[in-house]
């Protein structure tokens, strides 16, 4: 694999590859050069299958069939039928706020850093073509009227880390780092019985959680579970003094108004972590309440 490499650190070995736009890194506990090189192009070669199939850049799998329907039904497979699942239950329970139909909205918003503010006609002539009420899906059949699309890029990347780290299971006991981009899974501890220590961004203007303790430390020992970031931090407009963050409301069409610029959540999955800390960034103001009702470690930076 042309991108892959492998180098050894103390007591563990280190892969890293590129795949979804996003530097991958995977974390090793082997011994052996070998089994790590093997593990490390299992992981790869699920990536980029993931990627490939549910990428809305591609023109070949079944995202890009699905939007070009045409208003027909069509069949999905058992693993996009679970996605499709995950993001209706996201749906529901976020009551429209976590909406995989709302990426149209790129149509008039580009998060450049530019002052180019839509017009708030042209923002509300895109909300027809939003709402997952509007779909219809019957697992394994789904029906997008047309000019309506989905994405799943809100979860895609979570949901690879995951899948990564359960094929890797399948192969060895070792305690694995998945990391994809900032958004990572840890399999369990390491020999010593010890975490893999993983850097949060910016915690010293962090607003730390109840069930983790106040730090200026860079670093957080992760057991077991996932950790996964959402912010504003690269994607933005700035006009007349006001910042306009690219986490867009599917309801309004309009940006989360005083979203954190980032948040970070340690959960028991990498595509929980993700999903918590997205919804906690579409609760703007509120998105420090939120996160105490979950009762999980965060860090929220405004």
């Amino acid at each position: 694999m042309q991108n892959l490499s492998l180098e050894k650190a103390k007591g563990y070995w280190i892969g890293r590859f590129k795949a979804m736009a996003s530097p991958c890194e995977i974390l090793l506990e082997v011994k052996n050069k070998a089994e790590a090189r093997q593990l490390v192009e299992l992981a790869a070669k699920e990536a980029i299958r993931i990627e490939h199939k549910f990428s809305r850049y591609r023109t070949d799998n079944i995202i890009y069939r699905i939007n070009h329907a045409n208003g027909e039904p069509l069949e999905v497979d058992t693993e996009t039928a679970s996605l499709l699942d995950y993001a209706q239950q996201c749906y529901a329970l976020s009551e429209g706020m976590f909406d995989i139909t709302s990426g149209v909205l790129r149509e008039v918003w580009q998060f450049d850093g530019s002052a180019n503010v839509p017009a708030a006609e042209a923002i509300s002539a895109l909300l027809s073509r939003v709402g997952w009420d509007k779909i219809s899906w019957q697992s394994p059949t789904i029906t997008l009227p047309r000019g309506m699309e989905i994405d799943l890029g809100g979860i895609g990347k979570e949901y690879a880390v995951d899948r990564t780290a359960q094929l890797l299971q399948q192969h060895t006991a070792a305690s694995l780092l998945i990391n994809y981009g900032g958004d990572l899974v840890v399999t369990g501890a390491r020999r010593n019985g010890g975490g893999w220590l993983v850097g949060v961004e910016d915690p010293q203007h962090a607003v730390s959680s109840p069930t983790s303790k106040p730090t200026t430390e860079t670093q957080y020992e992760l057991l077991r579970g996932g950790i996964a970031t959402s912010g504003d931090a690269r994607r933005y407009l700035l006009k007349d003094g006001v910042r306009y963050s690219h986490i867009l409301d599917p309801r309004t069409g309009w940006p989360v108004r005083d979203a954190p610029h980032s948040v970070t959540v340690v959960a028991g999955t990498c595509t929980e972590a993700g999903i918590l800390s997205t919804l906690a960034m579409l609760h703007g103001a509120a998105a420090e309440d939120f996160l105490q009702q979950q009762e999980v470690t965060y860090w929220c930076v405004r």
